[in-house]
């Protein structure tokens, strides 16, 4: 996380520099408030970065001797193929058309999208007790 945070405080002084130019040059303050915000959120990162990089000390990615085992744990269930992503979408689809042809294609659609969501919602319920 250590160079993480190295990175992140360096565009925060980047934008640190912008914004002093730009309040120099410029005087806008629509683009002086965003530049500002920019640097600080950028701050906030590195300083989350550090803190960690301290709280937890070095991870296997920050050693030159690192090793991908290091890293790994459980591998977690991926799903077979599923027809409930291709419903939702068609029921968006219908959605987006009955927004500009009718209300009744609207809330065709929706039916369908939500036939599709629970599908993919609930596809998998009870699949630990089995």
């Amino acid at each position: 996380m250590k160079s993480e945070a190295f990175l992140f405080a360096g565009v925060a002084v980047f934008f640190l520099l912008t914004d002093v130019a730009y309040i120099w040059f410029a005087r806008e303050p629509a683009g002086i408030a965003a530049l500002t915000v920019s640097c600080f959120m950028a701050s906030v990162i590195a300083f989350f970065c550090l803190i960690n990089h301290r709280r937890k000390g070095e991870r296997p990615e920050d050693r030159p001797t690192g090793e991908i085992r290091e890293r790994s744990g459980h591998v977690a269930f991926f799903p077979p193929h599923s027809g409930h992503p291709v419903v939702t979408a068609a029921g968006v689809t219908v959605c987006a058309i009955g927004v500009i042809y009718g209300f009744w294609l609207f809330v065709i659609g929706f039916g369908v999208f939500a036939i599709g969501l629970l599908g993919m919602v609930l596809e998998f319920v009870g699949r630990d007790s089995a």
